[in-house]
């Protein structure tokens, strides 16, 4: 099969995540300040799009807090650095089941499950220009936990996220999320050509070896723009297979904490690093500019507070 490398490529930085990688570097950002000043240090470093989450400013766990997301999204907003912001939806769908014997009541600690219009509440409020849909429902790595997405949730959220006017960005963990991704475009839920990232190496997702990978590239149809990262130590050979893949990149704190061996990374780094493997294989990387035209984005102008 012949190659379709990637001419022009974007970088998205993936700042903070929600998992429990706050304990592990000084560098994960966990209040709004440090979460801006995160992305901005990305965009200033070559990344067109921030993908962020928030957490709680004190003990860095995962929030929804719609205050959160506002002090975020205005301090990038403010500042004078062009960017195109991308916030998760993907919580308020987290389900811990009890015991294996006893798997009802779920585990109330653990478990935040929310409606639709509550999952977007930030959306709605922030007016991103994309906004992540994980397309589908997944068991993670740990014992109990599964990440629900159900189809009538996907439908609702997508059709949702339409009517606000942001696009989408699918979060595909497996081939199956695809194959639903192309029916909501089929059914009108979602706009076409659709943008997709492709989460390799997630466990229990697809797993990052490159024939799994192709296999996903094989299923985004080649009108849509997608983009992939793998975790770890695996994220930057990603970002070399990905251009040659014919896709754009995403790299950042949320996947992957380290530089080198024994050197915590900032997203920042992460980014420079990526930008550079992208420019030696003789591709170009591109800015929020071009990435609005080539997805069809709107700059939004601040919120009114």
């Amino acid at each position: 099969m012949p190659l379709n490398m990637s001419k022009d490529v974007f970088i998205t930085c993936a700042v903070t995540g929600s998992g429990s990688s706050q304990d592990r570097s000084p560098h994960v950002p966990r209040s709004p300040q440090q979460i801006a000043e995160s992305a901005i240090a990305a965009a200033k470093a070559g990344a067109a799009i921030v993908h962020c989450h928030v957490r709680d400013p004190e003990t860095g766990a995962p929030s929804r807090d719609l205050g959160l997301y506002r002090e975020v999204t205005d301090r990038i907003r403010d500042s004078d650095v062009d960017v195109v912001l991308n916030l998760t939806a993907g919580m308020g769908g987290d389900m811990v089941f009890g015991n294996v014997e006893n798997p009802l009541p779920v585990n109330a600690a653990g478990t935040d499950m929310v409606g639709a219009t509550e999952r977007l509440a930030h959306v709605a409020e922030c007016l991103p220009e994309i906004c992540t849909l994980d397309c589908g429902t997944m068991n993670f790595a740990e014992a109990d936990y599964v990440m629900t997405n159900t189809p009538g949730m996907l439908r609702s959220m997508g059709q949702m996220m339409t009517d606000l006017g942001v696009k989408p960005e699918i979060e595909a963990f497996d081939t199956g999320h695809l194959w639903f991704a192309k029916e909501l475009v089929k059914e009108g839920v979602l706009d076409g050509p659709a943008l997709v990232q492709l989460c390799m190496g997630v466990p229990w997702g697809a797993p990052n070896d490159l024939n799994t990978f192709m296999a996903m590239v094989n299923n985004v149809p080649e009108s849509w723009n997608w983009s992939a990262f793998s975790l770890g130590r695996d994220q930057m050979a990603y970002v070399a297979a990905s251009v040659l893949a014919g896709g754009n990149v995403r790299v950042g704190l949320e996947d992957n904490l380290w530089l080198g061996k024994g050197q915590l990374a900032e997203n920042w780094q992460l980014v420079e690093r990526a930008g550079t493997i992208i420019e030696n294989m003789g591709a170009r990387v591109i800015g929020p500019e071009a990435v609005r035209e080539k997805l069809g984005l709107v700059k939004r102008a601040p919120v009114a507070k």
